[in-house]
This record gives structure tokens, C-alpha cells and sequence, in this order.
């Protein structure tokens, strides 16, 4: 399957594809366009985090939010916690969770140190193992 967003990815724009990756489609491949694209003519793909997109952001959540709820992703408990993360890391409300400042510093760093929006995906995608590992650590201590 193909999906499509805007290019100079920064936080939801990385972690939507790890998690398309890792729980939706293995075998997805993503297109970066520029922000001028117009995405309603786009039918060969699912077009994700871009303006009046279904899956976008939607007042305080954001894309990975949306991609959670369509796929039933919201049963796994260290995935909902990762979702506030990003959460606080991309949208105004920076009080989903202490982590999201962070994220956003080391996605901004990447994106500024990265040669295009592949080679940002390729090295952010390791971030996000690390948060949902994290995530899966906080949820069994709690529990």
C-alpha cells in the first residue's frame, strides 16, 4: 500500500510511518509531496497528516492518533501511552505528556541533520522503538 504526506517530516510525519510499519502494513512504502499538493486528487494512496485529511489531526490529537483509532490500535496499552507523547511533541497542548518536549528537540535535530524525509524516517524509526519500549515498561510497572 502507498501513503502520502508532506515532505520536511517532522514529529507525527515520522511516527505515523513507524507505526504504519510496525502495526499496519510492513511492506508500505511513503511518498513525501509539498505542501501545495492537492491532496483530494490523490486516489492511489492513503494520504495521512495533511490538512482535512481523515487521517490528520482533529482539535487536540493528532495524526498517529487517528491512525490508531481506524486500525483498533488502541488495545495495546504502551501504544496509547506513546500516543500522548507524540501528542505533546506535535500539537499545542504540550501537557499529554514530559516526554513530548524531547521528542520534538530530537525530531527537530533530525530533520535539520537528515538528507531528505527517507533518511529521517531510516534514522528516527529507533526513536520510536525506544519510546514504545519505554512505554511498555511504564505500563507493566504500573500494573
Amino acid at each position: 500500500m502507498r501513503w502520502v504526506t508532506r515532505e520536511r517530516a517532522k514529529v507525527d510525519r515520522i511516527a505515523c510511518p513507524w507505526l504504519i510499519k510496525k502495526f499496519v502494513d510492513p511492506a508500505a512504502e511513503f511518498l513525501f509531496l509539498p505542501p501545495d499538493t492537492t491532496w483530494s486528487a490523490i486516489t492511489d494512496a492513503t494520504v495521512f497528516d495533511v490538512p482535512n485529511a481523515e487521517l490528520g489531526h482533529h482539535g487536540e490529537y493528532c495524526s498517529f492518533d487517528a491512525l490508531i483509532a481506524r486500525y483498533g490500535l488502541d488495545r495495546d496499552p504502551a501504544l496509547v501511552e506513546l500516543a500522548k507523547i507524540v501528542r505533546a511533541a506535535d500539537t499545542p497542548k504540550r501537557d499529554w505528556a514530559a516526554e513530548g518536549a524531547g521528542l520534538e528537540a530530537i525530531a527537530d535535530g533530525f530533520r535539520r541533520i537528515s538528507s531528505d524525509d527517507f533518511d529521517n524516517m531510516r534514522r528516527q524509526f529507533a526513536v520510536y522503538d525506544a519510546l514504545y519500549a519505554h512505554c511498555q515498561a511504564k505500563i507493566a510497572r504500573a500494573r
